[in-house]
């Protein structure tokens, strides 16, 4: 999930594909190959979190999580960092900012509820994170829509309705609380990525917030080292922090950009929402959580929602 809960490519492709989606032929097919792939890896770091949930603490989960991707994208990005290197301390209280609220609080968060709810909960719950970001668009001066409007109270009723357990009477539990804190945490650091100094380049503003995000994660990891002890390096605990390292922050990261590169960011954007699906599937098939039916109601209400709030005013927008 970030992942930069995993969507800061997001910002750091535009400038490749201009929005505009414009993929034709081989190239759609591939682009939208392209970000399936990254929407996949992606719902698998929520697997991951709930599979390493009573053997890793979440906040050493986090901190080595990104040391791994430090490791891992400091080839592609330390000499284009080097060079900017002046223009990144220029911007230093910003990227501090960016950071701590897309890499140190996130995906911490994130650990903290596979805890105590389902990695499919957890999908579903974030899935409603782009309607967020459209309300902190209004509070931003920008008009909504009667559509994404409604869109919005249709995903949020999807939430209540999960956490609440499908009862009228409000039954929440810590991991879904949790969630919900990273929903806002990741829809805060989308409202202000918005604003990244449009001369800073892509790869010199992941690395530079990873290894900022990092470094801010390290006291409570200290904390939570002395408190809590160590993890066993197993492969049973290995395995997943070099997949949520290296593959959910290295290889989605680069399938989601040239897949903006390829069709647009509006279009690619769109197969984020089977996040959701793909989490439900890939906890159900790999970790045995049900699916029920207040599940299944949840996952359409929350699409919908979502689907429904941040499309264009008119289908003809969207090429």
């Amino acid at each position: 999930m970030v992942a930069l809960d995993d969507r800061t490519s997001v910002r750091a492709g535009n400038g490749t594909g201009n929005g505009t989606g414009n993929g034709t032929g081989n190239g759609l097919g591939a682009g939208l190959a392209l970000a399936a792939l990254a929407t996949v890896v992606w719902s698998g770091s929520f697997v991951t979190s709930r599979a390493l949930h009573d053997s890793v603490p979440p906040v050493q989960h986090a901190f080595w999580r990104w040391i791994i991707a430090i490791a891992a994208v400091t080839p592609f990005a330390a000499r284009t960092a080097w060079r900017q290197r002046a223009l990144l301390r220029a911007h230093l209280r910003y990227l501090l900012l960016a950071a701590l609220l897309g890499v140190t609080v996130y995906n911490t968060l994130v650990n903290q509820a596979a805890m105590t709810t389902t990695a499919g909960n957890m999908g579903m719950i974030m899935a409603a994170s782009p309607v967020l970001m459209a309300l902190y668009e209004r509070l931003g001066g920008a008009r909504l829509g009667a559509r994404r409007v409604t869109g919005t109270v249709i995903a949020c009723a999807g939430v209540l309705l999960l956490v609440s357990k499908g009862s009228l009477t409000p039954d929440f539990t810590a991991g879904d609380l949790w969630v919900v804190a990273g929903a806002v945490s990741f829809g805060s650091y989308s409202a202000l990525l918005r604003r990244r100094p449009a001369e800073i380049a892509g790869p010199a503003f992941l690395l530079a917030t990873f290894v900022l995000g990092a470094l801010m994660l390290f006291p409570v990891f200290a904390v939570s080292l002395a408190v809590q002890g160590g993890f066993e390096p197993t492969t049973a605990t290995v395995a997943p922090l070099l997949y949520v390292g290296v593959v959910s922050s290295a290889v989605a990261f680069f399938a989601w950009n040239k897949a903006i590169e390829r069709v647009g960011a509006a279009r690619a954007g769109l197969v984020y929402y089977l996040q959701p699906v793909c989490v439900a599937l890939l906890s159900y098939a790999l970790l045995g959580e049900a699916m029920g039916w207040t599940q299944l109601l949840c996952m359409a209400l929350i699409l919908a929602g979502v689907a429904l709030g941040s499309a264009a005013r008119s289908p003809a927008r969207i090429r």
